[in-house]
């Protein structure tokens, strides 16, 4: 059994750390996944009738923090701010390459469904979906003469994979993603470099405005100093 770790929790919210390789709610493997896990954590405290809402989710590789809501009374608040942009998602990503100090990504994206990829494509595409991100270079750094590069990324519009889609059309694809990473080959498996590290919002109840952050610690984040 996976024990959760919280970053935060009251009795409308609760926020916690999806390792990178579990699935964000059931899918068709069966494997443990976070909506499953935070059930249980409530049942184990006593709950008589534990609910767990999912407000957004992470791609199966991606690990990080998830916000969740504990009453459905207030799902459709959430949903609503999720919608407007009002809860304020970054990500740390190492990526391949050199980059700019700071850029801002826009791209029209189509998702191929059969395929579970997304495209960029022509905005006039039937379907394409306008897609934005800023980020900042953190640091960069040189392993066995290969340029690894550390980002801050501010997601300004949520498409499908669109980081690793926005991130390999710029020529600079995360470190181990099989999907969208042509400049490398990677052995098989189910993490990629990509870190949900911090969401920012106003409390849908009590109006406190919300800080939530939780920093990577696995490899290759490590090979960092910034985070040692």
């Amino acid at each position: 059994m996976i024990k959760p770790v919280i970053v935060y929790e009251d009795e409308f919210l609760i926020c916690a750390v999806k390792p990178a390789g579990i699935p964000t709610q059931p899918d068709k493997t069966g494997d443990m996944d976070m909506v499953t896990v935070l059930n249980n954590y409530l049942k184990e405290k006593r709950y008589q009738n534990p609910y767990i809402g999912l407000i957004h989710r992470l791609d199966r590789p991606v690990g990080g923090i998830l916000l969740f809501s504990k009453n459905r009374d207030i799902d459709y608040r959430l949903a609503k701010m999720l919608q407007e942009n009002k809860i304020r998602k970054e990500y740390l990503a190492v990526v391949c390459g050199e980059t700019k100090q700071t850029d801002k990504l826009e791209n029209y994206l189509l998702k191929n469904g059969k395929l579970n990829l997304s495209f960029v494509v022509d905005k006039e595409v039937k379907n394409a979906k306008k897609s934005v991100l800023t980020y900042k270079k953190v640091q960069m750094i040189n392993d066995e003469q290969k340029y690894y590069s550390l980002l801050r990324i501010i997601l300004l519009t949520g498409r499908h994979h669109q980081i690793r889609v926005q991130l390999s059309h710029a020529g600079i694809p995360i470190w181990g993603d099989q999907k969208y990473n042509l400049l490398q080959k990677w052995e098989k498996s189910n993490i990629i470099a990509l870190w949900a590290y911090q969401l920012s919002f106003r409390h849908p109840i009590t109006n406190k405005n919300m800080l939530l952050q939780y920093f990577p610690k696995n490899d290759p984040f490590s090979r960092f100093t910034i985070f040692e």
